[in-house]
């Protein structure tokens, strides 16, 4: 009889499976997966008006003074009648993706730790809740800059005084969703980071050597994940990162430090201390043979 794989005596080769068995796991996580953010699309279709028109209470309020200033108006139109629908349908879509994140994140480890020890587990299953928290402060971040960021925008209207912003209806309120998501996806990087650690494919030295090659690639990532590339919202998401990037350095350091103490403690080092003897003995005895052969 198998053990579950969240028990204390969990043995991977108990749920050793075939290729055909992978994929029909991976198909009942994906199917689930899929059915988690079908509900929740239904869901989030009645709750579109409701953050539809915060956001834009929200987006007039950081709009309108600057607009007014140059001359400007703003006004949400449909040029369409099927639009409503449309719009509707892909904001409710946007909001079901940022409520069923957590699952999907749930799908994947549960498909992937029955191939781990439990002492391999441990360390992992800490990372649902930090994830959570972790995308929460993102799309907590988000939600504080997104008035400056529409205020930025507003201001290159500067450029063209007079000039009437209509814009497609619920626009503005994707964007904004978009940048929630992005910036809670984003915040998973330490999080990445801490688990390469974790499993030895990444060391705290590697990551301190190539710092500089690394606060470049998050720089190009928040470039490309931010749905505006503006430099503003680009910025905004990059420099919390590099931050929670050197955290992340730390916490693999200590990690990788504890995972030591450990086998230490389970193996001792004392075969590596004779092994280390052996071998300056070996080196100290081929240099006193070359010094002899010289002579």
């Amino acid at each position: 009889m198998l053990t579950r794989w969240n028990s204390p005596d969990h043995d991977p080769e108990g749920f050793r499976l075939s290729l055909v068995g992978h994929l029909e796991e991976l198909r009942t996580r994906i199917i689930r997966s899929l059915a988690s953010l079908i509900v929740a699309w239904i869901i989030s279709w009645f709750l579109v008006p409701i953050i539809n028109a915060r956001i834009e209470r929200m987006a007039r309020a950081a709009i309108d003074p600057i607009l007014k200033k140059i001359g400007s108006e703003y006004k949400p139109v449909l040029s369409d009648f099927t639009e409503g629908f449309t719009v509707q349908l892909k904001l409710s879509l946007t909001l079901a993706l940022i409520f069923t994140l957590p699952i999907f994140v749930y799908e994947i480890w549960s498909f992937v730790a029955p191939g781990l020890k439990p002492e391999e587990q441990k360390p992992f299953k800490r990372l649902a809740p930090v994830s959570v928290v972790l995308f929460l402060l993102g799309a907590f971040f988000a939600v504080m800059i997104l008035p400056n960021a529409l205020q930025w925008f507003a201001e290159q209207f500067a450029a063209w005084p007079g000039v009437g912003l209509y814009q497609q209806a619920g626009k503005q309120t994707n964007f904004c969703l978009l940048m929630i998501l992005a910036f809670g996806i984003g915040f998973q990087l330490p999080l990445i980071v801490w688990a390469l650690g974790a499993l030895n494919l990444l060391s705290a030295a590697t990551l301190i050597k190539y710092w500089r090659h690394s606060v470049t690639f998050i720089f190009f990532a928040a470039a490309a994940i931010t749905p505006s590339n503006d430099p503003f919202s680009m910025m905004m998401m990059a420099v919390p990162l590099c931050i929670l990037f050197i955290m992340s350095v730390y916490a693999v350091k200590l990690t990788q430090k504890k995972q030591k103490e450990k086998r230490d403690l389970l193996y001792g080092n004392s075969d590596l201390d004779v092994m280390e003897g052996d071998t300056k003995e070996l080196v100290g005895n081929s240099k006193s043979d070359s010094t002899s052969a010289d002579e």
